[in-house]
């Protein structure tokens, strides 16, 4: 009883084991690596880097680093272990490249629509007879001349 009492008072007094600690089963000292950065309310935060990477990697990692660099280490092992539970594969790299294709349609989809505004306005200069709102709104009734896939397909073999 008297072991109980006592060990009571000193976890009442303490501060709690990280989230690291906490999942090692271990005690957690006060210059342990793991307690910046894995706070014992996020234990799901360690328990993905660590059922990624595991506990001595991630140790040996943050040791290495200057202390000021630490807690961007622990954000990129977070979001890639993340992503390795995602897509084991590939992991970020797999969203890197996902991202990567999108904004190369969207580059393509705005070299279409700068090269529509350039074939508009080289027709407004060898029509000046049609005002500037007749030729906004008889570009507004029709689809644009090159994002075929924004037109409906009757649209598309009406003008064929």
């Amino acid at each position: 009883m008297k072991s109980e009492s006592s060990s009571g008072r000193s976890k009442q007094g303490a501060m709690p084991p990280c989230a690291a600690c906490k999942l090692l089963r271990r005690r957690c000292a006060s210059d342990c690596v793991f307690s910046p950065h894995f706070p014992s309310d996020q234990p799901q935060k360690f328990a993905i880097v660590h059922k990624v990477f595991g506990a001595s990697n991630v140790s040996k990692m943050l040791q290495e680093l200057p202390e000021h660099q630490r807690s961007d280490a622990v954000s990129s092992m977070v979001y890639e272990a993340n992503a390795r539970l995602r897509d084991p594969v590939y992991g970020c790299v797999g969203a890197i490249s996902t991202l990567q294709q999108q904004v190369n349609i969207l580059r393509n989809q705005l070299a279409l629509a700068e090269a529509e505004v350039v074939h508009l306005r080289m027709n407004d200069q060898f029509n000046p007879s049609t005002s500037p709102t007749d030729a906004v709104t008889s570009t507004s009734s029709k689809q644009g001349y090159f994002p075929l896939d924004m037109m409906d397909q009757t649209d598309l073999a009406d003008s064929l």
